[in-house]
């Protein structure tokens, strides 16, 4: 019993270890499903194991042909690589992995392809509208194929489809095509030409798909090919031409132009779609032909040109008459046309000298008059002469003289109703029958005049207008012009016409001058005088401000309007001018300032002297410089009484004086403002020959001791008669003489 466990166990054990063998030795190959390899591509095969520490690995086709690869086996891992991938490598692989006593197998089946390019697409020839073309798409090293279909479309548009099923006899890489024949058209133009392949094999999209865009370019063959001749086909020997053509097609057709020689040959001349030919001859005749090109033909047009002889014919210039400027210089040219070696000659028509100088070269002569006189005004022939053919031209030169703008004066200024007197003159001046002369204000003619004297007369004159009208207010800001015209048709480049503007600016001679006195014309002394001078006057007026002095001049003072004086004195009475004024005259006003003062420098003297002999004669004289009214009293002092005194001017005079007439005398000034008193003592000397000489103050205490009591009656009753009587105003003394 014992023995048939162990059996059984062992048995069991080694049952065990063949079961747990088997399920732990595996064997895998990937890629796991048959793989599609691009021809010259390179792929790897790898076989692993599993439940084997150290397999073994052998590789093997199906049907035992080379490997046509490298093996390559580390520890559980075999690999075949085959690179590059030919058709050598299209077989079933098996990869045998050996472990112990067990043996495990694997296979893989490889499926080559080829499809390395995107197709091409060939036409046969240039796209021409209504024109059959063949297009072509060319697919290369393609395998297997079998698997191929071609698909050629325009513009998405499905034009033919095949798929090549023919059996393939050997491997190899093979090119398939696909031909269409169409006609294009117009409305081809930008569509596009598509060619697409594909290779039906178990492959990714983008892999078994190519195709290829092609753009129609569409032509047009040249056509309607037109031709334009400017002047004429029909020219004159010597003349130029200018032939311009065009042709339609797409793409434009190049333009090439030719001449047709004898027997049909064409003779190149131009690239250019025009062709212009200069100084024609007769040989220049013929057909000339232009030729529209392009890639897909060309179209021709033919234009004849007939060159004729040119006519011997004479030109001259400026004619046939010309205005000329005295002084300056005139070119008459004589050309001839039709004639290659002219003969020349010039005269005036009165045979009279030139008077100027004559160049001639080829097929022109000119005569060259400078400086231009009177004597050139002259008709002038010129004769040209060719073989036995003989022409003349005339030209007439007339002369002028108008060089300057007129000169316009204006004598006298502008004032508001005065007449001025306007003159214009325009210098030098010939024809001047042909003047004719215009004042005008803004657009309104004053005064027009034409000179018509006589024709005959040659020499530089003088145009002169002249005219006086009377400015108003309303005139300021016209414009005065003077316009001058010389009526000569010839005058092309110099003006016929010239013309002298001035603006008139009318002025408003002054006039209303016031004076306004704040406070007041009369003041006292050390107050504050303000005069204000206004006048009335256009443009606005100067203000001047003076003083009158004593000898009748004007001490200027000021220009501004107004005239202040601060802190008057005496000295500042006196007579003031205010005078407005401009280029239009003058406007005056006086006023005179009176500054009040109390009397003050009084002067009392005796002339010719205070000591005086008796019988001489005094003149006591009281002045007082001072405004206003002053009164002025003179007395003569004494105990007795003071006397008045009769006085004249402020002057009292003592005919033979005597003794008794000594004393004190005094003058008085006085006003409403104050009063002021100057006193002189005059002595009378008795004469040496009177020895009865006894002093006149004795007599004076006598009369005083002997009558004082009448006498000062009296006194008191002659002083109040004097002062009604004998009083005098300085003032009023000074008016009288005026």
């Amino acid at each position: 019993m014992p023995g048939k466990m162990v059996v059984i166990s062992g048995a069991s054990h080694l049952l065990w270890m063949v079961i747990a063998a088997s399920q732990a030795f595996k064997i895998e190959i990937l890629p796991e499903s048959p793989i599609m390899a691009q021809i010259s591509a390179s792929v790897s095969l790898t076989c692993s194991t599993t439940g084997c520490e150290s397999p073994s690995f052998s590789w093997r086709t199906q049907i035992d042909s080379p490997l046509n690869g490298k093996v390559r086996s580390v520890g559980t891992t075999s690999t075949l690589t085959m690179d590059p991938v030919s058709f050598g490598n299209e077989h079933s692989y098996l990869c045998t992995a050996t472990c112990g006593s067990e043996k495990a197998e694997r296979g893989i089946k490889v499926h080559l392809y080829s499809f390395p390019k995107d197709p091409e697409i060939h036409l046969s020839g240039p796209l021409e509208v209504g024109q059959p073309v063949t297009a072509t798409c060319l697919v290369p090293d393609v395998y297997p194929f079998d698997r191929l279909e071609i698909a050629l479309l325009k513009d998405n548009r499905l034009l033919k489809n095949q798929e090549f099923l023919e059996p393939m006899e050997r491997k190899s890489l093979e090119t398939k095509s696909l031909e269409v024949t169409f006609t294009p058209t117009s409305g081809d133009i930008g569509k596009a030409l598509v060619c697409r392949a594909t290779l039906h094999i178990d492959v990714d999209e983008e892999l078994r798909e190519r195709a290829t865009t092609k753009e129609l370019q569409v032509y047009i063959s040249p056509k309607n090919t037109t031709v334009s001749v400017s002047p004429s086909t029909r020219l004159q020997e010597g003349g130029s031409v200018t032939m311009t053509c065009a042709s339609e097609g797409l793409p434009a057709p190049q333009i090439f132009w030719s001449k047709k020689l004898e027997h049909g040959t064409l003779q190149p001349l131009s690239g250019n779609a025009t062709l212009t030919l200069i100084a024609m001859r007769m040989e220049d005749s013929g057909i000339y032909v232009c030729s529209g090109v392009n890639l897909v033909g060309q179209d021709t047009k033919e234009v004849e040109l007939l060159v004729q002889e040119k006519p011997f014919t004479v030109e001259i210039s400026p004619g046939p008459r010309v205005a000329a400027q005295i002084g300056d210089s005139v070119m008459l040219t004589c050309s001839a046309r039709g004639c290659e070696s002219p003969s020349f000659s010039w005269r005036t028509q009165i045979d009279s000298p030139l008077s100027g100088k004559v160049r001639s070269a080829g097929t022109t002569s000119t005569l060259t008059l400078s400086p231009v006189s009177f004597e050139n005004e002259r008709y002038y022939l010129c004769t040209v002469t060719c073989g036995r053919k003989k022409l003349e031209k005339g030209i007439k030169v007339d002369l002028y003289s108008f060089p300057r703008d007129p000169e316009m004066e204006v004598r006298g200024a502008l004032v508001n109703g005065s007449p001025v007197t306007v003159s214009c003159q325009v210098p030098d001046v010939y024809p001047l029958d042909r003047l004719e002369m215009q004042l005008l204000k803004g657009e309104s003619i004053m005064k027009n005049k034409n000179f018509l004297e006589d024709e005959d007369k040659k020499s530089l004159e003088t145009g002169s207008l002249e005219m006086t009208f009377i400015p108003t207010t309303e005139d300021s800001g016209q414009v005065l012009v003077c316009r001058a015209q010389l009526h000569i048709d010839e005058l092309e480049s110099e003006p016929k016409q010239r013309q002298s503007t001035q603006t008139l600016h009318v002025d408003i001679a002054p006039r209303n001058a016031t004076i306004l006195v704040s406070p007041s014309s009369t003041l006292e002394e050390g107050r504050s005088v303000t005069m204000t001078c206004s006048s009335d006057g256009l443009p606005a007026l100067r203000i001047r401000w003076s003083r009158q002095l004593k000898n009748g001049h004007l001490q200027f003072l000021s220009e501004n309007t107004t005239l202040t004086l601060t802190s008057t004195k005496r000295e500042d009475s006196g007579i003031y001018v205010c005078e407005g004024s401009s280029q239009a005259g003058i406007s005056r006003k006086e006023v005179e300032l009176i500054i009040r003062v109390a009397p003050k420098d009084m002067q009392l003297i005796a002339s010719p002297s205070e000591n005086v002999k008796e019988g001489d004669t005094v003149i006591i004289s009281c002045t007082c410089g001072n405004l206003p009214k002053t009164w002025i009293i003179l007395k003569k002092k004494a105990e007795t009484g003071d006397t008045v005194l009769k006085s004249i001017d402020g002057a009292y005079t003592i005919h033979k004086a005597q003794l008794e007439d000594a004393g004190v005398y005094e003058c008085e000034s006085k006003n409403e403002l104050g009063s002021l008193s100057r006193r002189i003592t005059l002595d009378v000397k008795g004469r040496e020959s009177n020895k009865d000489y006894f002093s006149p103050g004795l007599l004076v205490l006598y009369c005083v001791s002997s009558l004082i009591i009448p006498a000062i009656g009296m006194i008191i009753y002659f002083a109040r008669k004097a002062n009604m009587k004998g009083s005098y105003s300085l003032v009023e003394a000074q008016k009288s003489k005026v």
